[in-house]
């Protein structure tokens, strides 16, 4: 596992670190609330080393980060016009938002649900990493289920040891909330987790976009 903390080789650092999550590996992250989990999210065998490191349950399905609105065409069966409303104003930022799935994404992806988690973070290095990527990647917490979301590389190190291919540590995370989860694939959205954003926001710009 390798951890780099020397912000002088960012650059560098994420292009290495795309390339271990392009060969199968998985990665963490910071996001702008606690550490993540990268995974490629067109593959299959990562996606299940993801979950064994992580011990989560396999019916829980994974959301992913994109680096752009324009991507969710590919990876999405429909898309609200409220939901877009939802996209301009909260992303980059802690709102995933659960879409109809594409048929052609990995069935543990999705837990074989038929939705898709999907967000765009406002870290500058989540959003480096997924565009040196070039394609979505996984965005789960870098803990093992049930256990403390990571504000810190070491707190990473603690939770899953050497099982990483690489940490990115870009010091302490904010903490706080997590992001708030709204499925869009039901009208009003349905409010699957409160966190960053709170569901009044939601709802109020889902009418606005109606």
């Amino acid at each position: 596992m390798k951890v780099d903390r020397d912000p002088s080789r960012s650059e560098e650092v994420i292009r290495e670190a795309a390339q271990l999550i392009v060969n199968g590996g998985v990665v963490a992250f910071p996001t702008e609330t606690f550490y993540g989990l990268a995974a490629l999210a067109t593959d299959y065998q990562a996606i299940d080393k993801l979950y064994q490191l992580k011990k989560r349950p396999a019916q829980k399905s994974l959301s992913i980060l994109i680096s752009d609105p324009a991507e969710l065409d590919g990876w999405t069966e429909t898309i609200p016009n409220q939901a877009l409303s939802l996209v301009a104003r909260f992303w980059p930022g802690p709102l995933t938002l659960v879409f109809a799935a594409a048929p052609h994404l990995p069935t543990n992806l999705t837990a074989d649900t038929g939705k898709i988690g999907v967000r765009i973070s406002s870290h500058p290095v989540a959003q480096a990493l997924v565009r040196e990527v070039g394609t979505p990647i996984t965005a789960t917490s870098a803990n093992r289920s049930k256990s403390p979301n990571c504000r810190s590389a070491d707190e990473v190190i603690t939770q899953l040891g050497s099982d990483l291919e690489a940490i990115l540590d870009a010091g302490l995370t904010p903490g706080g909330k997590v992001s708030t989860i709204a499925d869009v694939t039901t009208r009003p959205p349905k409010i699957l987790r409160i966190g960053a954003i709170t569901a009044q926001e939601v709802l109020s710009c889902w009418e606005m976009g109606s």
